[in-house]
């Protein structure tokens, strides 16, 4: 087993199995990072690939100031952002209009919901809404961060969530009958 150092050096030396046990390594975790950002699996595995490609060929950037994971996660996030950036005109979006009458979700349907039930709805969001979704809640993001990857108004990334949030709320009620 490698350290992330000894690691990186084989892999800028172009040794194949180090390149190969540092995408053994991270692949499976990143493959779920994609996956939320896709709206199928042959994208999440494009995205993926990509990905990949970028952390090798600028591997030799890392300054080991943070995670070697860490570095990889945010070059899977920001090519799957480049991948919808690139997609966004080809994609229609789909709107979820809000409710007339909202009704705000049980902590008991929440506890009745599994991971990949919840990981399903989301994804089952609009373009848009899932990737203000992803890159705030889980990924942590702010919306003026988010509003410069995205090439949107932080207004729009802040209405985009909002309605996520609803979509989702609304979704979950539906499951609860």
């Amino acid at each position: 087993m490698y350290s992330d150092k000894e690691l990186i050096e084989r892999c800028l030396e172009n040794d194949p199995r180090a390149q190969e046990f540092l995408y053994k390594r991270f692949s499976r975790r990143m493959y779920g990072v994609c996956l939320r950002f896709a709206r199928n699996t042959l994208e999440a595995d494009d995205i993926l690939q990509e990905g990949f490609i970028k952390v090798f060929s600028f591997l030799r950037d890392f300054r080991h100031e943070g995670s070697l994971e860490g570095w990889i996660r945010r070059t899977i996030v920001n090519t799957a952002i480049n991948y919808y950036n690139s997609k966004q005109n080809e994609w229609k979006e789909t709107g979820i209009d809000k409710a007339a009458s909202f009704q705000s979700v049980s902590d008991d349907t929440l506890e009745k919901i599994s991971t990949a039930d919840l990981l399903h709805l989301i994804h089952e969001l609009p373009e848009g809404y899932r990737m203000v979704f992803n890159l705030y809640i889980i990924e942590g993001y702010n919306h003026q961060e988010i509003a410069e990857m995205l090439h949107i108004s932080e207004n729009t990334s802040k209405s985009q969530l909002s309605r996520a949030r609803v979509a989702l709320q609304e979704r979950l009620t539906q499951r609860k009958k």
